[in-house]
This record gives C-alpha cells, sequence and structure tokens, in this order.
C-alpha cells in the first residue's frame, strides 16, 4: 500500500471513529463510566491492520476531536487515561501473543485496561483509592463489551482485507 493510500485509510478510520465516538456519547449509560466502547474497535483494527503507531494515532485523535466536538476536559481526561493504557496493553499482546491469544482476548484485556485507567483519573480527582470497590462491576462490563469488541473487529478485519487486497 502506497503512502497516500495509507494516509487516506488512516484518515477514513479517525473520521469513523469519532462519527462512532459521538453518537455513543449521545446514548445513556446504566451505570456511571460503563458503555460499548464502539470506537474503540476502530483502534483495535488499526493495531491490527497497520500497526501499533495508527492506533495511537486515532485513539488520540478521536479522544482529542471527541471532547472539543461533544464533550468536555473530565471527558477528555477519563478517554485519554483509558485509551492510552489499552492500547499499551493491546500493542503489547497484539505484538507478543497474536499467534496464543484471539482477537476477543486482547480486545477483552484492552477494554479491562481502558476501565482501570478511567479509574485512575477518577481516583486522581476524587482523590480516594476506594473508588476501585467499583472496579468488579467494571471488569464484568469489560468483560461483555471487550468480547462483543473483539467479535466485531474480527468481522471487520477480514472483510477490510478483502478490500484492501484490491487496493
Amino acid at each position: 500500500m502506497t503512502k497516500t493510500k495509507r494516509m487516506v485509510l488512516l484518515s477514513m478510520l479517525v473520521a469513523i471513529a469519532l462519527v462512532i465516538y459521538l453518537i455513543e456519547a449521545q446514548i445513556p449509560v446504566l451505570f456511571p463510566g460503563i458503555k460499548l466502547g464502539l470506537a474503540n474497535s476502530i483502534s483495535l483494527l488499526a493495531l491490527i491492520l497497520l500497526g501499533w503507531r495508527e492506533a495511537f494515532a486515532i485513539m488520540i485523535l478521536r479522544t482529542l476531536l471527541g471532547s472539543i466536538f461533544g464533550g468536555s476536559m473530565s471527558a477528555f481526561m477519563f478517554s485519554i487515561a483509558g485509551g492510552v493504557l489499552s492500547n499499551i496493553v493491546m500493542a503489547l499482546l497484539y505484538k507478543y501473543f497474536k499467534n496464543s491469544l484471539s482477537i476477543p482476548a486482547i480486545s477483552i484485556c484492552g477494554s479491562i485496561f481502558h476501565n482501570v485507567g478511567q479509574l485512575l483519573v477518577a481516583a486522581f480527582i476524587i482523590n480516594d483509592l476506594r473508588i476501585y470497590v467499583y472496579l468488579p462491576v467494571l471488569l464484568i462490563a469489560a468483560i461483555v463489551t471487550g468480547y462483543f469488541i473483539g467479535i466485531l473487529v474480527g468481522v471487520l478485519k477480514s472483510r477490510l482485507e478483502k478490500i484492501l487486497m484490491h487496493l
């Protein structure tokens, strides 16, 4: 793939992730901090198809632009902390364990660490580590949503690979 085609693909993935992020932000949450995280599927897809740098760039741009267009500074802090931690974990797992871990397993780990990152920010803001009593609820949600996102990414990956072969 040429540099130009790669840049166009990366731009499209950022735009898709941003639109998903903004739409998902409009959906009311049942429990604080728990949402599906569909925009994270684009970062994981980029990690698999393009590499960790591109996945990280998508997450940073999506989070920054999403906070500018539809969020707040606190939403940015929670999203960026969760996103950075999640992307680091998924990049390491994919690099070293892609042959032994499935995409849903990597996604679940990313989802778990996304929640851990958000709790770190919450603990810092309220200056109390007791916020981690909420972690079991978040872990259950992370397993469910991470698995769903992993399945989605597996489907998207197989379809996008077919398209990219013709570029």
